[in-house]
């Protein structure tokens, strides 16, 4: 019999470590992992539904998926994720050609499921359940990244009540896994050959809070940097609060730390915080800023704002306009506000027009662009510990420094460079290339007149 998978995992990093352990499971159940999807047995979308744009891309895809089974009927066609969570129900109806839709507090008995739907003689099903399911480090996990990077999944659930986000509704309150199974994960990891681990959460700086046990980021960063193998350990999806002294002071001295961190601002203006139900004020903010930088010298952010959110006047949107330029933040994604039903926000009054938000949206990324050439420009002559990361389509080698994520930052592209895959290498800045830095390996430049920044070419 054809027990073989082919899955395509959407969103958000969180949901590909469940699309991992999902893998994982089939394995142990004698599935192989195929990237063809005609080969395939079963047919896998792991969904996501944060906003319109992602709910739509997981309906095509779906819809993509659901060709193959037209040519075989025998294939099994399995929704899993947030839209599963959030919409299974009512797809049973609008996409029949869907065999089983899995929440997020039930994709741990994927296998089983499979195996009850097998007949397929009655129709669509529907799990589930609870919110979310936490698995630990004893679930088997196949990772999908390439080896030598991988995410490490803290928590689930979030205990916001932003006005936009539909998270809480879908995942449920925060639960956070306890220090000992995220080391034991990161050993297994790190035995792999992984030399990158990105913490993630839906926010990351809460983690453990929940448990009133004395768990703590920082008690669990200190556990971390002690695993052997890991060379860097990066902070993604920081809420503003709790950012303090302590954290900040650890950050700035472990070297396996990386002086990188993601924290969603989504405003300025006190008026549109106080709408969206953030807990910081403009003045906070620009604060919070100030320490960070002040503790950890040299510090990447990145950050995100939301452009379009209902009552957002021309005066708000420019003091984000300004703020832009004024907090010069490295790293910039701008998101034109999305209307979601069972969000307070989605029943506001005050919409704002489409070509309004798209608008305000280039404007804010063209300034933006002026920072990260400023930025960028600055790095020619320094150097940096380059992780290789491979060739892109003109066969050079690249890789990233710590203050470039995987996939969401640019990339370091290396000339006259010959290294494996996963090494660390010291390189020099030479140039840049639009959102990305050109470099050449350290000891080859040690001796060579690096360009005047004046004459450095960055296309925008």
């Amino acid at each position: 019999m054809n027990k073989s998978v082919y899955m395509v995992n959407l969103g958000c990093p969180k949901n590909l470590v469940d699309g991992e352990v999902m893998l994982g499971m089939m394995a142990q159940e004698g599935y192989t992992i195929t990237l063809d999807p005609e080969r395939a047995a079963v047919l896998m979308v792991n969904s996501c539904s944060f906003i319109n744009e992602a709910k739509e891309e997981s309906i095509d895809t779906i819809l993509e998926l659901a060709r193959y089974k037209e040519q075989a009927p025998a294939k099994q066609l399995i929704v899993t994720g947030c839209l599963a969570q959030r919409y299974g129900q009512d797809l049973r109806t609008s996409l029949p050609e869907v065999d089983v839709f899995v929440g997020t507090g039930e994709f741990v008995r994927v296998t089983e499921i499979l195996r009850q739907k097998r007949s397929l003689l009655d129709g669509p099903t529907t799990y589930i359940g609870a919110a979310h399911v936490l698995p630990d480090h004893t679930a088997p996990r196949l990772t999908t990244t390439p080896f030598y990077t991988s995410y490490l999944k803290l928590a689930e659930g979030c205990n916001h009540k932003c006005a936009f986000c539909i998270i809480p509704k879908i995942r449920g309150l925060q639960e956070s896994r306890p220090i000992d199974s995220l080391v034991a994960e990161a050993t297994m990891l790190a035995r792999q050959g992984v030399r990158e681990l990105n913490l993630i959460a839906q926010d990351l700086t809460a983690y453990g809070r929940e448990r009133r046990d004395g768990t703590t980021l920082l008690g669990l960063l200190r556990a971390l940097a002690k695993v052997e193998g890991l060379d860097w350990l990066r902070l993604l999806y920081c809420y503003p609060n709790y950012l303090d002294e302590p954290l900040l002071r650890y950050i700035a001295e472990e070297e396996k730390i990386c002086s990188y961190i993601d924290m969603p601002l989504q405003h300025i203006s006190d008026r549109m915080l106080r709408t969206m139900k953030r807990e910081k004020s403009g003045d906070g903010i620009r604060r919070l800023l100030e320490r960070i930088r002040s503790y950890v010298p040299g510090i990447v952010l990145r950050t995100s704002f939301i452009v379009g959110f209902p009552g957002e006047q021309e005066e708000d949107f420019r003091q984000l306009l300004d703020f832009i330029s004024e907090a010069e933040i490295d790293h910039v994604g701008v998101f034109t506000y999305s209307q979601e039903e069972g969000t307070a926000a989605g029943v506001m009054t005050e919409q704002i027009p489409e070509e309004v938000k798209q608008e305000r949206r280039r404007q804010l990324m063209e300034r933006q662009a002026r920072i990260v050439r400023k930025k960028h420009l600055s790095q020619v002559g320094t150097v940096h510990q380059v992780l290789v990361g491979g060739q892109d389509d003109q066969q050079r080698m690249w890789g990233r420094t710590q203050g470039q994520a995987p996939d969401i930052d640019g990339v370091v592209l290396l000339e006259h460079t010959q290294a494996d895959v996963g090494d660390m290498l010291p390189v020099q800045i030479t140039g840049v290339a639009g959102y990305d830095l050109r470099a050449t390996p350290w000891n080859a430049v040690s001796q060579r007149k690096i360009l005047p920044v004046d004459s450095v070419h960055l296309p925008l």
